[in-house]
């Protein structure tokens, strides 16, 4: 298997992960999505942590909107991802703030949103290892953020995903960045001791 080079790879990994992760039932994922709320606002580390950058969902991806709105309720700042390939932006959210159709069809907020620079970052990912290795979606947008966010300022990398979609080994790049903590609907994964 490892005989394939990297890329190659990395893309039957994530095809095969993101199989998975369709293939779980719509009420499955919903209620993944409350465990995995409860459990990221459960995790001291992310209290008061403030602007914390996310992703609006889209296909199967875990939801992150409960968890968003739960930490605005805390009064931490929400900002989501704005494409501006080959790099992403990061603009401040509310519920209810119109969203506009960006690149890859994700949904992303208008260029009059204030612009910030999170501290925290939560991920979507189609593979993860219990290293903090992530398999995204082979573009390297979440990579490149989190350099250019490290050189301002140390950032919290929060992976959300199911536990089915959870690889032995996610063979790392030069440029891929580990992720801090992988949760799932079924734990908590801190890829460095506490």
């Amino acid at each position: 298997m490892h005989s394939l080079p990297l890329p190659v790879l990395k893309e039957q990994l994530r095809t095969e992960a993101l199989a998975r992760r369709d293939g779980l039932d719509k009420a499955f994922r919903e209620e993944a999505a409350r465990t995995i709320t409860e459990r990221a606002l459960g995790f001291p580390e992310l209290r008061g942590v403030t602007p914390v950058g996310a992703y609006w969902p889209i296909r199967s991806e875990v939801d992150p909107r409960p968890l968003l709105e739960a930490l605005l309720e805390r009064g931490q700042d929400v900002a989501l991802s704005q494409i501006l390939h080959p790099h992403l932006s990061w603009r401040l959210w509310q519920p209810g703030d119109v969203l506009v159709k960006g690149g890859f069809g994700v949904r992303e907020p208008g260029p009059d949103a204030p612009e910030v620079f999170p501290k925290c970052l939560i991920m979507p990912l189609a593979a993860f290892d219990r290293r903090g290795g992530r398999i995204g979606y082979g573009k390297g947008h979440f990579d490149r953020a989190i350099a250019a966010l490290e050189a301002q300022h140390p950032v919290l990398t929060i992976g959300l995903a199911y536990a089915v979609q959870e690889i032995e080994q996610v063979p790392v790049e030069e440029h891929d960045r580990l992720l801090d903590l992988v949760i799932t609907e079924t734990e908590l994964i801190r890829t460095k001791p506490a």
